[in-house]
């Protein structure tokens, strides 16, 4: 075993540990971006980049955590797959050092949650014990995000046209949708406010490849008027709706078959007859013969199942009810047995996958049940989308979901001939290629092209640059189909990295293959948005102030948010405000400016904050 390579990280860098592209993939977000020091430990091999100190690790223990300077930074980040792992170093890194803010990747959302608030009152108690070993940042915080979470909605849009993008965090709802221009000169409607301007158009559904690399063809985000008036015949991203979440109650899920789904109706009714007889059998038993109630019962029920004394040289009423009840007996039994094997069959269903029914098209065909299409599936099936799933693994972490929420599977390796027919991939809408293996997604794609050319397909790919090389030579070989490649470490990296900065990131949407971050940003210190209007704290192509919260943050006070803001309204010290901005944008916004910019004086006429928009 060769020497061990020593780290000599920076005081206040940032720590990022994990096991796949998503690590590498925010370190280079959090050096380009946000210009700050990483640490990356990740295992095997790799070499040091700009901003980037790359070490060796294969597990996050203690000696690494302090190896990697662990002590003197400002934030770690825990991004291997395992959730388990994720928990043990928080644990541990919150230990040795209670100050440092910590952002975990979790796909267990509920446990996560209750991880983060674990984690916070350990740290709050360790710091009040005594002063740790290194600097304490004024959000020494936990941060829970989920890459499946972030990615889930983006992966689904792309199956479902004109699907909404919403974002929920922090008790706000924030809806965008996509819309397109009706012809080629006309606009697609503004909503509330256009967020972004797409690549595709009226004569190109397809578009370009939605990056930063197609030039003219790029979406724009937070276009000005000027360039929305200017973008005849392009589709654009609108934000249709701002307000409070509102609280639902929970829904109630089925665990199995109930009891009455293991019979059939036919068979219900069938033993309700026998019921009915039995009771009146024995109503006239105790009619005719004078019988005690129960014992008149128990003796139908003997002459019922035969195994009563023949009524001989009893009376012609007591002979004429037991010949009844053999006959009624006669029927149970094959009641009975149809029973018993309609609820045998009933428990099998329940636990069993569904086949694609026969007819099915126009559905979507997902390839891939792990962390990421598990989400996608539930996303599609909250959506009311018809959905056939294709998985090789039948322990797979999807597989419980899609046999829980009656999805058709079909269990086989995707790249096998026969595997996308049974799925009717010949008759499907669309088709979504999530699996772990870029190979696999790829090699899936071509045949699915190969059994219909213009089948729109998106597919899963880990790295950025071939998912561009990837989409443009799709796009060259069938230029009448809808292509998507999505990488899902650049869809979540920003959020990612917004969460180590220890902004409140209330979620994130993406525009092709680009990402609209939104925030929300007390107005205080922030020398872009204090003292200036609406108007002037826009920077397009970079933020723009949606919203204005003006609740007091008392429990008596109903929260109430202000969008449609007038552009004369002046941004105040008190205020708080969401905020879209780009990747490049948050951070300028939030902590760019070195020298506060001068304020500029409110003009005489200036809205106050009760009358700067319509409340929502």
């Amino acid at each position: 075993m060769g020497e061990e390579r020593r780290i000599t990280a920076p005081e206040a860098a940032m720590l990022v540990l994990g096991d796949d592209a998503l690590a590498h993939r925010l370190a280079a977000e959090l050096a380009e971006v946000y210009r700050r020091e990483v640490v990356l430990v990740a295992p095997g091999p790799g070499t040091d980049e700009p901003g980037i100190r790359y070490a060796e690790g294969a597990a996050p223990d203690e000696r690494t955590l302090i190896r990697a300077g662990l002590r003197g930074a400002e934030a770690l980040a825990l991004l291997y797959e395992d959730d388990e792992v994720n928990m043990r170093a928080a644990f541990l890194a919150r230990r040795l050092a209670p100050g440092v803010r910590l952002v975990l990747r979790m796909y267990n959302r509920n446990l996560g949650h209750r991880m983060a608030e674990l984690l916070d009152r350990a740290g709050e108690q360790l710091t009040a014990a005594g002063p740790g070993p290194g600097p304490v940042p004024r959000d020494a915080s936990t941060i829970v995000l989920s890459d499946a979470d972030t990615a889930a909605p983006a992966l689904a849009a792309t199956a479902v046209a004109g699907t909404r993008k919403v974002v929920q965090a922090d008790g706000l709802l924030l809806r965008a949708a996509e819309r397109m221009p009706e012809g080629p000169g006309a606009l697609a409607e503004p909503g509330l406010a256009t967020l972004a301007l797409l690549s595709s158009t009226s004569a190109d559904p397809a578009g370009a490849d939605g990056s930063d690399r197609s030039g003219g063809l790029a979406p724009r985000l937070l276009p000005d008027d000027a360039e929305v008036r200017a973008a005849a015949g392009r589709g654009a991203v609108v934000l249709e709706a701002i307000g409070r979440e509102p609280a639902l109650p929970r829904r109630r899920e089925s665990r199995g078959a109930s009891p009455r789904g293991l019979l059939s109706p036919r068979l219900r009714r069938a033993l309700a007859g026998v019921v009915a007889g039995v009771t009146a059998l024995t109503v006239a038993a105790i009619l005719t013969t004078d019988e005690h109630p129960l014992r008149a019962a128990y003796l139908t029920l003997l002459d019922l199942f035969a195994i009563g004394d023949p009524a001989v040289g009893e009376p012609t009423a007591r002979q004429v009810l037991q010949l009844l009840a053999g006959l009624l007996g006669l029927a149970l039994l094959p009641l009975l047995i149809a029973g018993a094997l309609e609820a045998l069959g009933a428990y099998r269903s329940a636990a069993a996958l569904r086949r694609p029914p026969r007819g099915l098209d126009d559905h979507v065909v997902l390839l891939g049940l792990g962390r990421i299409g598990t989400r996608v599936l539930v996303r599609l099936r909250d959506l009311g989308v018809p959905v056939v799933c294709v998985e090789e693994d039948p322990e797979a972490r999807g597989i419980p979901y899609a046999r829980r929420l009656r999805v058709p599977v079909v269990l086989g390796d995707v790249t096998q001939e026969g595997v996308l027919e049974a799925a009717k991939a010949h008759r499907a809408h669309a088709l979504l290629a999530l699996t772990s293996s870029d190979t696999t997604n790829l090699e899936a794609v071509l045949a699915a092209r190969t059994l219909a050319p213009e089948l729109p397909v998106a597919l899963r790919l880990y790295d950025d640059d071939f998912a561009t090389t990837v989409y443009r030579t799709l796009r060259a070989a069938h230029p009448d189909a809808l292509t998507r490649s999505r990488s899902v470490s650049t869809l979540s990296a920003p959020a990612f990295a917004a969460a180590m900065m220890g902004r409140q990131i209330l979620g994130a949407i993406p525009v092709e293959r680009r990402v609209l971050l939104f925030a929300a940003v007390e107005v205080a210190g922030q020398p872009r948005l204090e003292g200036r209007t609406v108007t002037e704290a826009f920077r397009p192509g970079a933020w723009r102030v949606l919203a204005l919260d003006t609740s007091t943050g008392e429990d008596d006070d109903p929260p109430a948010l202000l969008w449609e803001l007038h552009p004369g309204y002046v941004l105040r010290p008190g205020d708080r405000v969401v905020v879209a901005a780009t990747r490049s944008g948050l951070p300028e916004l939030l902590g760019g400016a070195r020298t506060p910019a001068p304020a500029p004086t409110p003009a005489p006429g200036s809205v106050p904050p009760r009358e700067a928009g319509r409340p929502g």
